[in-house]
């Protein structure tokens, strides 16, 4: 007999539940400049959507109006 403690048995591992599907990797070899990305938009810009009335195109005249047309 050995006078060592023996170690606890490590707690066994959880198997994934069986309603889960386990994610598998994914590599995509798709040509990246195919899709369109958030700059090639008018929001990725910073545009606003197009608002109607005329209260709407003053006050984005106001804001867009360089410093030295003040």
């Amino acid at each position: 007999m050995s006078s060592t403690p023996t170690p606890d048995p490590q707690p066994s591992r959880t198997a994934p539940e069986a309603g889960e599907p386990r994610p598998k990797p994914r590599l995509v070899f798709d040509d990246p400049l195919d899709q369109q990305s958030s700059d090639d938009t008018d929001h990725g810009w910073g545009e606003r959507p197009p608002a109607g009335g005329s209260a709407a195109d003053l006050a984005r005249f106001l804001d867009e109006k360089p410093p030295h047309h003040v």
